[in-house]
């Protein structure tokens, strides 16, 4: 038995980042994820994406000729969804806008993600994860008391884009399969960071949360939810925010600090806090205070995480072709997800066709086959 996606078809033209790590995840939970990608990529051997282009197949076409746009509008007749990942107008210049897929399959889910949304005064502007997070009030909040700083490109790219693109995507599949018609789904990955971002816009409105870096009891201010650095260099997570928890890790570490509720009050004793750390290795630390109670961890490298015991017991992390990447998730009891090796561009080519009945030899330039698995 497949995934719990099995029978879930969803064409994606190819793009960088948030677009295929949708497709990972759809992928992997037993969706037939078919990504059109170029065909000048099928010579390509490097990959920054390679882990996420995993449990998906990949069909290069030339889609600005017109016998690759209309093969892509006949591969989007057996499908449920369709992603366009370019800015907007570039798809409906080429036969492939909403009005002309739709008119292929009164069912699809025409999704479109961009960095701005479809419409508004920013909505043709390039952008990246850092201007997404800039623009949703989340890299304000980031960093150091003097300068934000932008945490990897997880909040706006793949929380943002990839992950509301999958939650979008399934919503209106579901919607369709009840109403027995399609529509089109903008998904703005500034859209998705404010949505993130939701639990303190709600704590601003209530007062409890400073409009400032560093001021905050998640932020970094409060001594008893930061990270501090042992003598060997390594570091320990504290997010002891409980009053039992905060008990029991200062008890540990012999430390009479109590919590306090201010910022001056945490300043003062993450001082003290920081100075018992400087004390012990992080090894040592782990040992006497990593507990059920203290909500302490160490921070993991990304060489360390996958050999944690707790990673290990669980297969958080698997192996495919030599690369240690994160396992499917989330987990079923029954319809067992299962991770596919990367679909590098045109490894799948021949097959698609043939699931179409169509002849690549008419089709002689406008697409290719990748030759080889890497």
């Amino acid at each position: 038995m497949g995934g719990p996606l099995s029978g879930i078809r969803i064409v994606m033209m190819a793009g960088l980042g948030p677009g295929p790590f949708c497709g990972m995840v759809l992928g992997d939970l037993g969706a037939d994820v078919i990504r059109v990608d170029r065909i000048d990529d099928v010579d390509q051997t490097e990959f920054v994406d390679r882990v996420v282009r995993r449990s998906q197949r990949s069909i290069a076409v030339d889609v600005k000729d017109a016998r690759g746009a209309e093969l892509v509008r006949t591969l989007v007749t057996r499908a449920d969804a369709f992603v366009d990942v370019f800015r907007p107008g570039a798809l409906e210049r080429l036969g492939l806008g909403p009005d002309d897929l739709l008119a292929r399959n009164a069912r699809l889910i025409y999704a479109r993600m961009t960095g701005y949304g479809q419409d508004g005064p920013m909505a043709a502007m390039a952008g990246h994860d850092i201007n997404y997070l800039a623009m949703s009030g989340a890299l304000h909040a980031i960093g150091t008391a003097d300068s934000p700083v932008p945490p990897l490109n997880l909040v706006g790219d793949y929380g943002g884009g990839g992950m509301l693109l999958a939650v979008g995507l399934l919503s209106g599949i579901l919607e369709a399969r009840q109403s027995g018609k399609g529509q089109v789904l903008d998904v703005a990955m500034v859209d998705g960071a404010v949505t993130l971002m939701a639990p303190f816009y709600g704590l601003f409105a209530e007062g409890r949360w400073e409009d400032r870096r560093c001021a905050n009891v998640l932020d970094g201010a409060a001594h008893y939810y930061r990270a501090y650095e042992t003598s060997d260099g390594g570091h320990i997570a504290v997010g002891a925010m409980e009053r039992p928890f905060y008990e029991e890790l200062t008890r540990r570490m012999a430390v009479d600090v109590p919590q306090g509720d201010s910022p001056e009050a945490w300043a003062a004793h993450a001082e003290v806090m920081a100075d018992r750390f400087r004390e012990k290795t992080r090894a040592e630390w782990e040992s006497e205070i990593v507990d059920a109670q203290t909500c302490a961890t160490p921070v993991l490298s990304l060489r360390e995480a996958p050999r944690h015991p707790h990673h290990e017991a669980r297969g958080t992390f698997v192996e495919i072709e030599g690369v240690v990447q994160p396992s499917p998730s989330p987990r079923y009891s029954r319809t067992k997800p299962v991770a596919g090796v990367p679909a590098l561009p045109g490894s799948h080519t021949d097959a698609v066709l043939a699931e179409l009945g169509v002849d690549s030899a008419r089709l002689a330039g406008v697409v290719r086959q990748r030759e080889s698995a890497e």
